[in-house]
């Protein structure tokens, strides 16, 4: 027996501005256009749009979603961004209505969409908690016997009777977790925000969701970008790409299936790129002077030497960006001079070549990874001249010492 059950789930949404501010304008803008007038509340200049017969005024966030889901299974939503992961959780959750379509869910729904969710700032963490599960329709007694261990768990025990609007988000964001998990909703609706707690925090998180699915026979809703989270907890995934299922099924082949729609792995670094900007055309990309996507590094060197050329209409100051991904596309390094220590080159109009090279860290071994290039205009714009990820296979890299990561104060690792 399913324990939600998606029937022909979509969701508009309308673009613009909706109302004028108060019901009186509402009404007279209404009965203006009854009439054939045109609208009075128009700034100068502004041309009159009946926003109701103009179809590209509105959104189809999703479009028939039909899914089941089984009592105790773990589901990874994944997708790119805007792909209706967030619609999906709230309509789930009933803070957004469908469009059309109905769900049918058996048990309660405990969410945790954004930092802070269901909690009142002005009160207390103790009071939010109590409040909380008062929503779900816990007793106060329930309430009682799980509060110890929810704030032991979020580890707020020194800040429980502080007004929750003194809380970072990384302290909202674990009470949040902690309440939703262990007041026994039989239906857990998780979004991204498990990303803005730190690593001991995120593993607490993601053995808690294990436990209570698997030795509780608990139904979770699990949205993240994590792929390796979503590996390790999930049984089934869900790839959503502008509002539509793509895949369905299960989670190590749903994952292959998001990956490879967003990775290139062509014969050729340049390949199917297809790059022109106003500015900039690119010509070719070359690593260690190839075009392969086999990479074979100096053992000695561990270098990389990656060489741009295109063309610019017009004299520019730029400099490259480079990042590098393990296989579940988390970023592992950063390689950014422009940005993070002010390198930039100016470049004059005409033809340009550029090469730059970058010392691969000892963590990185030999295998797949791959590899995003930008060229950035710090403080005005970013440049993205490759689509989706380059898929390297590295070789040679072996016995090379010497060479860390140096933590920046943005929070990515930077090459040097």
């Amino acid at each position: 027996m399913n324990a939600v059950q998606f029937n022909n789930i979509s969701k508009q949404y309308r673009l613009g501005t909706i109302g004028t501010g108060t019901l009186s304008h509402d009404l007279n803008r209404w009965w203006a256009r009854m009439q054939g007038k045109e609208d009075p509340f128009l700034k100068i200049g502004q041309v009159s749009n009946d926003l109701s017969r103009n179809d590209s005024m509105y959104v189809w966030a999703l479009r028939n979603i039909n899914l089941g889901v089984d009592a105790g299974e773990v589901v990874g939503i994944i997708g790119k961004n805007g792909a209706g992961k967030s619609t999906l959780l709230k309509i789930l959750s009933r803070i957004t209505a469908p469009t059309t379509g109905e769900i049918t869910g058996r048990g309660r729904i405990a969410s945790l969409l954004e930092v802070g969710t269901g909690f009142h700032p002005e009160m207390t963490g103790r009071e939010n908690v109590y409040m909380n599960g008062s929503i779900m329709g816990m007793r106060k007694k329930e309430i009682a016997s799980k509060f110890d261990e929810i704030v032991s768990f979020a580890g707020v025990e020194k800040y429980i009777d502080t007004p929750v609007k003194r809380y970072s988000s990384g302290m909202l964001v674990r009470l949040g977790f902690a309440v939703a998990a262990h007041l026994e909703p039989e239906i857990l609706v998780v979004d991204e925000v498990l990303a803005v707690g730190d690593a001991e925090f995120q593993k607490k998180c993601l053995g808690k969701m294990e436990s209570i699915s698997r030795g509780e026979g608990r139904t979770i809703f699990f949205v993240s970008h994590n792929m390796a989270a979503v590996d390790t907890l999930c049984k089934k995934a869900v790839v959503l790409d502008q509002g539509e299922i793509k895949f369905e099924g299960n989670v190590k082949d749903g994952i292959g299936f998001y990956l490879n729609n967003s990775t290139h792995a062509g014969g050729s670094i340049i390949d199917g790129i297809t790059f022109c900007h106003s500015d900039i055309l690119i010509d070719r990309i070359l690593i260690n002077n190839s075009e392969q996507n086999i990479i074979q590094l100096n053992p000695e060197t561990h270098a990389l030497e990656i060489s741009v050329k295109g063309q610019l209409k017009a004299a520019k100051k730029m400099a490259m960006e480079v990042r590098f991904y393990d296989k579940w596309r988390s970023l592992q390094a950063l390689y950014s001079p422009g940005h993070l220590h002010g390198k930039l080159y100016t470049f004059p109009e005409g033809n340009f070549e550029w090469t730059e090279t970058i010392h691969l860290p000892t963590n990185m071994t030999s295998g797949e990874f791959y590899l995003d290039l930008d060229i950035t205009q710090p403080n005005i714009e970013v440049f993205m001249f490759l689509p989706k990820h380059i898929k390297l296979t590295v070789q040679g890299i072996t016995g090379v010492t010497g060479l860390e990561f140096q933590q920046e104060n943005c929070g990515l690792l930077m090459l040097e």
